[in-house]
């Protein structure tokens, strides 16, 4: 009888660990947030240490977004990094992928990115608060080089400042920017976003980096 109680109960948290959320390299979850008309994913290849992002959306801006998410939550200051490539030409020149920190999943919240379009434009784009329309050109900073490999966002208290450089340059400053309602307990995470609603685009990250001090 002591046998069958220990046999039914490994079979239940083997069955529990069969739900259990899988994590995704460095980050928890994915996810498609705006729910866009085609699905996308996030998956990572250990061996070669890369990330693929698929994702689809109208795009990230006015007063609601689409896009792909891959992401975890971080409290304090912190830094991240990575190498992003978008795959072959695309559709829209302003489809994008980049780093993103946001207060929630909701389709309408406040954020901060560091993105990268497919024609190469570079910026640093926020949305002051939830539910607010994102303005041009009052919630960007624009960055004076474009096609760069290497994005960085860095959160010092409430301050936000992304750097960027071209393959084998140093990192330069492009601008920072203070989002008060993005002080604490956060979501950041990659993005990618096809700025076309009837495409899903493609890209790689590689050497992603998150130092966080709490």
């Amino acid at each position: 009888m002591k046998q069958r109680s220990v046999l039914g109960f490994l079979l239940i948290i083997n069955a529990l660990a069969g739900f259990a959320p899988s994590r995704i390299g460095q980050f928890d979850k994915s996810m498609d947030i705006g729910s866009p008309k085609l699905a996308g994913t996030s998956g990572y290849d250990a061996g070669r240490k890369e990330y693929t992002l698929k994702g689809s959306g109208y795009n990230i801006w006015f007063e609601r977004d689409e896009f792909q998410y891959l992401f975890r939550e971080l409290i304090g200051d912190f830094v991240v990094t990575a190498d992003f490539e978008l795959s072959g030409k695309g559709t829209d020149p302003h489809r994008k992928v980049g780093w993103m920190v946001r207060e929630s999943t909701a389709d309408d919240a406040s954020h901060v990115s560091a993105v990268v379009h497919g024609d190469g434009l570079t910026v640093l784009q926020w949305r002051v608060a939830k539910g607010e329309k994102m303005r041009d050109p009052e919630d960007e900073i624009f960055s004076k080089e474009k096609n760069v490999q290497t994005v960085q966002v860095e959160r010092k208290g409430a301050e936000y400042t992304m750097r960027t450089a071209a393959k084998g340059q140093p990192l330069q400053p492009v601008g920072s920017h203070v989002m008060k309602n993005l002080d604490g307990k956060v979501l950041v995470g990659l993005f990618i976003c096809a700025h076309n609603p009837d495409i899903v685009e493609e890209a790689r990250v590689r050497n992603v980096k998150i130092i966080q001090n709490k």
